[in-house]
C-alpha cells in the first residue's frame, strides 16, 4: 500500500524542520534561521542554513537542499516512502495507505518483504547463536575468543546458522514465508535437477548481518569454522533487489553518527575488524567488505565527513594493490590518510593486544596522508635506478592532479618536491601537462565543418542553398501593436507580417543546468523573470490585478529557452487558466526535485541585512516594496535579451549566405528585415532602461 496523500501532506505540516534536522546535526541561532556545519560535506565554517517559515534547508557549500522529507531522504539513504514514515514515526502520525496500481503494489510488495524475510532470517540466526546448543557451541564461541560481549553480538545482530541443509527454509516455511522469496532474497537456493526443492545459502557458519545507512538488513556475510578445503572462508548474499555490494559498507549504520562527530572515517577490510574497533570506542570505523572503494561507496563516506583514513596491515603486497584504487577518492574531493600496522596485526587483533588507548595513539603517530605515504613507499621500492624513480614521479604527479581544490595540490607539489629532492615547478608543469593531456582525451570529438561556399567563377551556376522549410510561427513574443503601445513606435506595414519561426537548438534535459561560467544573458533574465512568478506570483499589484497575471499578459505566448524555466512558466499558465496562482509553498513542495532544488535556491541567500540597519532605523526596501518597478524592469531586460539572442541567430544565418543565386539574395532580405524588427525592439527597451546598446 501507498501512503495516502492526505497522509503525506499532514506529515509534511507537522514535521518542524529544525526538529528534523537537529536529530542529525547541532543547529545555532542566527537571525531568524539557523546555520550549522553541513553534515553532507566537511567544512570548518558553517554554510549549512535552515530556514523554519520556509521549512527548508540549503547549504551555500555543497547545494544539498531541501525539505524535511529530502533530508531525511539523503541523510539516511532511505527512499521518499521510507522517510514519511520516519517522520510519521517521530510525530506519532497515524499512516493511511491508498489502493496502488498493481504495478506498484508488485514493486513495493516484493521489496518490503525482501526486508521482512531478510529481518526474519537475521533474528532466526541470532536465536540459534544464543539459544541452541550447537549455535552457543561453535559460534558463541568463536565470538566469545574474539572477545566480543553481549551487547556488542546484540548490536550487530551477529548469528549462527546451523549445519543443516534447510533449518531456515523449513522455518520461513513454518511461518509462511514463499521459499521463492527466501530465493530472491538470496537466502536459498535450488536444488540441482529439482526447482521445487530448496536448501539454505548458508549451512554452519557464523552470520554477520549486513545493515543499509538507515538499519535495515540488506544481506549476510558468513564465515566457515572449520578447515574444509572444499568450502570458501566465507561466502555473502548475492546482489538482490535491495542489495548492492559495491554501495554498501559494512557498518556504516553502526558508524555514522561518530564519523561525524569524529569528522573521520576509518576504513578496514574485515568484518571483525569494525566490531573490534566498535566495541573498544573507536566507532567511527566501516569495512570495504574485501573489495577495492568503489565511487559509490566513497560518495556515501562523503555524506559524513571528507576524511578516510584506511588502517592497513603490514601485508606490502596488498597495500600496492589498494594504492592503485585509491585515486578514485582524491577525485571526489575526499583527504586520504593511511595507517599500518606492526608486521603480522591487523585492526582486530592489534586492538585486543594493545587496548584502545594503545590503538588510538598508533593511529595518531603512524598517520601518513596518502600522498606522502606514496610517495615514500615508491621511492623506497625504486631505490638508486632512475628509470624506476622516474615511474614513481610520474605516478605521483598523476595522483596529485587528481585533487580537484587547487591550494591542496600546490601544497601537495611542494611536499613531493622536498621528499624527492627535486625542482618543484618541474613537478607543476609536469602536472599541467598530465591535465591537459586528460582533457585532450575527454573532450568531444568535434564535426567537421563544411567549407563556406564561394561564387562560382564559371558561367554555370552554383546549385541553390539547401535550407529547411519555415516551421509556422508559434505564437509571437512581440507584435507590431505592443510596441507602439509599449515604446510609441510607428511599425511600418512590411514589418506587420507574421515572421518565420527561427530554428532553435535541440532542447537540454531538465536538470542540465549550465554552471555560472556558462550562464546566458538570456538565462539569467529567465531566470529572475521565474524568480518574480514563484516568490511573488500571488502579490496583488492593483486591485484584481495579480503580478503572476500582469507578467504572463506581458510575455505572450513566449516559450523559454532553458527547459527547467519553461517547465515552470507552463506551470503557472496552466494554473492561472483555471483561476488559481501558484504559491511559493506549492513549488517547495513539488515532487519534481529539480523543481524544489530551484525554488529553495531562489528563496534563499547567503548574505543577510545587518541588524543595525533596524536598530538605527534606517530603512531598506524589499523587493516586494518595488515589485512594480522591479517587475516592469525585469520585462524590459527580458526583451533585450531575447530579442539580441534572435539577433545573434540571424547574424549567424546570414554568415552562411552569398547572395549567388536568387533564392539566396531573398534569404538575405528577409533576415535583414527580421533583424531591423528585434533590433527596434533592443533599442527601444533599452532606452526604457537608460542602457546602451553595443552594436550588432
Amino acid at each position: 500500500m501507498r501512503i495516502s496523500n492526505d497522509t503525506a501532506d499532514r506529515i509534511k505540516q507537522t514535521a518542524d524542520i529544525v526538529e528534523v534536522i537537529g536529530d542529525f546535526v547541532s543547529l545555532k541561532k542566527r537571525g531568524a534561521n539557523y546555520i550549522a556545519c553541513c553534515p553532507f560535506h566537511n567544512e570548518k565554517s558553517p554554510s549549512f542554513n535552515v530556514n523554519p517559515v520556509r521549512q527548508i534547508y540549503k547549504c551555500f557549500g555543497c547545494g544539498a537542499a531541501g525539505d524535511s522529507v529530502k533530508f531525511v531522504m539523503d541523510i539516511e539513504g532511505v527512499s521518499y516512502g521510507e522517510a514519511l514514515r520516519h517522520l510519521a514515526q517521530k510525530y506519532h502520525i497515524e499512516v493511511e495507505e491508498e489502493q496502488q496500481t498493481p504495478e506498484e503494489v508488485l514493486r513495493q510488495n516484493e521489496r518490503d518483504s525482501l526486508y521482512i524475510v531478510l529481518n526474519f532470517a537475521q533474528k532466526h540466526y541470532q536465536k540459534l547463536l544464543l539459544e541452541h546448543e550447537e549455535g552457543q557451541a561453535i559460534g558463541l564461541s568463536y565470538f566469545r575468543n574474539r572477545g566480543f560481549n553481549d551487547p556488542t553480538i546484540k548490536s550487530f545482530g551477529l548469528g549462527y546458522s546451523l549445519n543443516e541443509w534447510d533449518n531456515l527454509t523449513k522455518e520461513a516455511a513454518k511461518r509462511g514465508y514463499n521459499p521463492d522469496l527466501l530465493q530472491k532474497a538470496g537466502l536459498a537456493l535450488h536444488k540441482e535437477g529439482n526447482n521445487d526443492r530448496y536448501y539454505d545459502r548458508f549451512r554452519g557458519r557464523v552470520i554477520f548481518p549486513i545493515h543499509n545507512v538507515s538499519g535495515k538488513v540488506i544481506a549476510f556475510g558468513a564465515r566457515i569454522l572449520t578447515n574444509d578445503k572444499n568450502q570458501p572462508k566465507y561466502i555473502n548474499s548475492p546482489e538482490t533487489d535491495v542489495y548492492h555490494k559495491s554501495k554498501v559498507l559494512y557498518g556504516i549504520h553502526q558508524a555514522k553518527n561518530a564519523i561525524r562527530q569524529e569528522d573521520v572515517c576509518y576504513l578496514v577490510e574485515g568484518y571483525t575488524d569494525v566490531i573490534s574497533l566498535h566495541q573498544a570506542g573507536i566507532q567511527n570505523v566501516v569495512a570495504s567488505s574485501g573489495t577495492s572503494l568503489t565511487e559509490d561507496q566513497i560518495k556515501l563516506i562523503a555524506r559524513f565527513t571528507q576524511n578516510i583514513t584506511i588502517l592497513y596491515d603490514g601485508d606490502a603486497a596488498g597495500i600496492k594493490a589498494a594504492l592503485r584504487g585509491l585515486d578514485m577518492v582524491l577525485e571526489e574531493g575526499l583527504n586520504v590518510s593511511l595507517v599500518t600496522l606492526p608486521d603480522g596485526e591487523d585492526p582486530d587483533s592489534y586492538v585486543y593486544s594493545v587496548g584502545a588507548e594503545g590503538f588510538k595513539a598508533h593511529v595518531k603517530k603512524a598517520t601518513k596522508d596518502f600522498i606522502t605515504f606514496k610517495t615514500e613507499m615508491l621511492l623506497r621500492d625504486a631505490g638508486d635506478n632512475p628509470f624506476k624513480r622516474a615511474e614513481a614521479i610520474n605516478e605521483i604527479v598523476a595522483s596529485i592532479t587528481k585533487i580537484p581544490d587547487p591550494i591542496k595540490r600546490q601544497i601537495f607539489f611542494r611536499r613531493t618536491a622536498d621528499l624527492m629532492k627535486m625542482d618543484e615547478q618541474t613537478l607543476i608543469s609536469e602536472g599541467n601537462k598530465y591535465l591537459r593531456q586528460q582533457q585532450e582525451k575527454a573532450k568531444p570529438a568535434e564535426p567537421r565543418q563544411s567549407p563556406r561556399r564561394q561564387p562560382s567563377s564559371s558561367s554555370q551556376p552554383p546549385p541553390p542553398h539547401k535550407t529547411a522549410p519555415p516551421m509556422e510561427p508559434d505564437g509571437m513574443f512581440f507584435s507590431d501593436t505592443f510596441i507602439e503601445e509599449e515604446f510609441g513606435i510607428l511599425v511600418e506595414d512590411n514589418f506587420s507580417e507574421p515572421l518565420p519561426n527561427i530554428p532553435k537548438e535541440t532542447p537540454k534535459p531538465v536538470t542540465d543546468l549550465p554552471n555560472d561560467l556558462f550562464k546566458t544573458r538570456l538565462y539569467l533574465q529567465e531566470q529572475a523573470f521565474v524568480r518574480l512568478l514563484i516568490l511573488y506570483g500571488q502579490v496583488e499589484l492593483e486591485a484584481g490585478i495579480s503580478l503572476c497575471r500582469y507578467l504572463l499578459h506581458e510575455i505572450g505566448e513566449i516559450t523559454f529557452e532553458t527547459p527547467l524555466f519553461n517547465l515552470i512558466l507552463e506551470i503557472f499558465r496552466q494554473r492561472f487558466n483555471f483561476g488559481e496562482v501558484p504559491s511559493t509553498d506549492y513549488f517547495l513542495g513539488h515532487l519534481d526535485p529539480d523543481v524544489q532544488r530551484l525554488t529553495i535556491d531562489l528563496c534563499t541567500n547567503s548574505h543577510h541585512l545587518s541588524e543595525n540597519w533596524q536598530k538605527y532605523e534606517i530603512v531598506v526596501p524589499t523587493d516586494e516594496d518595488l515589485l512594480h518597478e522591479i517587475a516592469f524592469k525585469k520585462i524590459l531586460r527580458l526583451k533585450m535579451a531575447y530579442s539580441a539572442d534572435k539577433m545573434k541567430d540571424l547574424m549567424n544565418q546570414l554568415g552562411s549566405l552569398s547572395g549567388a543565386t536568387d533564392e539566396e539574395f531573398a534569404q538575405i532580405m528577409d533576415i535583414q528585415k527580421q533583424y531591423r524588427f528585434f533590433k527596434n525592439i533592443n533599442d527601444s527597451a533599452a532606452k526604457e532602461l537608460g542602457t546602451v546598446v553595443p552594436g550588432y
